[in-house]
């Protein structure tokens, strides 16, 4: 929704027109809505930095705030109770907060982990079977807790049978340095670092979002009052995202500039790291919203999903997948993409 100011004449409309085109493109940013997006760092989220650092969004008419949180866990609490609007909650965060009644819903999908989350250990821990009563460190209620959850399952184990530490996915890489845990789960940038403690020689990957493809995914989660109050707004920030991933195919070495100043890394770093992530292509966007057997599909990544968070007891019921998502704004981009508009 574009605000427009009206005159009483010509001239005075003039002259305004003029003074806008002086302006500085933040200048711009004032007169639309502000929506708040809540993020953690995160390499797969490059197009919403480039998206908001080369104003694109303003170009649909609204002024995106990305506000950074140190603590995934307390994302989908603050888009509930709207003290930002939307959220980068990955699936396996969405559903348990459906679980409990949160009014919030998946409106676009971002991307899906494909290695840029893992477990990691010291040399002497050489598979997942051995973290029996072992400290693990991870950020409770993050993907790091679903991708463990994983792993112990795959491996016929269970919570019950580690000593569960929770840290912040940006503290893993400094609790494996003192030594106070030797098993640790977070995600990009965080994983590298850990890895390079020590020159490469102290720890290693023992399993990866690899190894649980399209699992962990990320996801454009709104209020859901703000999506039935503001459905034009939502649209516009879509809108802003996909001309983000088209500014990063067009100008990539500019855009991972972006990208290691927002995430504090190296360009070389943000150029590894970006492999273990696959961004989700406008094209393939309504993929995730149908019902079909790949594990890109959130009916079914959602349902191990689920079935996964029951036994753990993260949830007590399993909310219907239809009821986690808003699949009419990726439809409405689609077919106007079909048909040439």
């Amino acid at each position: 929704m574009r605000v427009r100011n009206r005159f009483s004449s010509v001239l005075a409309l003039s002259v305004f027109t003029l003074s806008l085109l002086f302006k500085p493109a933040d200048a711009f940013s004032s007169t639309y809505p502000e929506v708040k997006i809540a993020v953690v760092s995160w390499i797969g989220y490059g197009p919403l930095y480039v998206a908001e650092k080369m104003n694109l969004f303003n170009k649909y008419g609204v002024h995106v705030k990305l506000i950074n949180f140190s603590d995934g866990a307390l994302m989908s609490g603050a888009t509930a109770s709207d003290a930002v609007n939307a959220s980068t909650l990955t699936y396996d965060q969405v559903i348990p907060a459906v679980a409990r009644g949160l009014p919030v819903k998946v409106v676009m999908p971002i991307d899906y982990s494909d290695g840029a989350d893992a477990i990691l250990a010291s040399d002497s821990i050489k598979t997942v079977a051995d973290f029996k009563d072992h400290k693990v460190a991870y950020n409770f209620g993050t993907p790091s807790e679903f991708l463990l959850g994983y792993a112990l399952k795959k491996h016929h184990m269970g919570f019950s049978d580690i000593k569960k530490i929770n840290i912040s996915a940006g503290g893993i890489p400094s609790a494996l340095a003192s030594g106070s845990v030797h098993i640790g789960v977070t995600w990009q940038p965080h994983v590298s670092k850990a890895l390079s403690l020590g020159d490469g020689r102290l720890f290693h990957v023992v399993y990866s979002s690899k190894d649980a493809p399209g699992l962990i995914s990320d996801t454009l989660t709104f209020n859901s009052n703000f999506i039935k109050t503001k459905p034009s707004e939502v649209l516009d920030v879509i809108k802003g995202y996909i001309a983000g991933m088209e500014y990063m195919t067009k100008h990539h070495d500019k855009s991972m500039k972006i990208i290691a100043k927002e995430l504090n890394i190296s360009i070389s770093s943000v150029e590894s790291q970006y492999t273990g992530v696959k961004n989700v292509s406008e094209s393939n966007m309504g993929e995730v919203f149908k019902k079909s057997k790949s594990s890109l599909s959130y009916y079914t990544s959602g349902a191990i999903i689920s079935q996964i968070q029951l036994h753990d007891k993260d949830i007590s019921r399993i909310p219907p997948t239809s009821t986690t998502f808003d699949s009419s704004f990726v439809k409405h981009i689609l077919w106007k993409a079909h048909n040439g508009f």
